[in-house]
């Protein structure tokens, strides 16, 4: 069964020299998720579900700048994906922002709040008196 490309909100490639999409690492963003291709000849796909993202970070050293890219570093409370970068892409800045915001609607959505990620010993402990 082929993909409908419709229903995708982003994609793109890995750049390589010069900025161009010269990779087998393609991205994919849906409403609901993050799917990471790679390989060639060994495909991969990596799929992490947007509301187990916990943290996104933009990264613009000078050599990606020069070529209009960027690398964002995103931290989930996925077991098998803890981490990983969306690796030089165009219009990164743009593209963290619009990540963040369906992250945000995909929570509400499921209504899952940050202290359903924290295990039973993380957080505070209220009821208990200190000595």
């Amino acid at each position: 069964m082929a993909k409908n490309k419709s229903t995708y909100v982003w994609t793109d490639r890995k750049r390589t020299l010069f900025g161009l999409p010269l990779s087998f690492t393609v991205y994919k963003l849906t409403e609901e998720k993050l799917l990471i291709e790679t390989g060639f000849l060994n495909k991969k796909e990596e799929e992490v579900r947007l509301y187990r993202i916990m943290d996104l970070t933009l990264k613009r050293p000078l050599g990606q700048r020069l070529w209009g890219l960027g690398t964002i570093h995103c931290c989930t409370a996925d077991k098998s994906t803890p981490d990983f970068d969306i690796l030089k892409i165009k219009r990164s800045e743009e593209i963290k922002n619009m990540l963040s915001d369906m992250v945000e609607q995909q929570r509400e959505e499921k209504r899952i709040t940050a202290r359903e990620f924290m295990s039973e010993d993380d957080g505070d402990h209220f009821g208990e008196e200190e000595n």
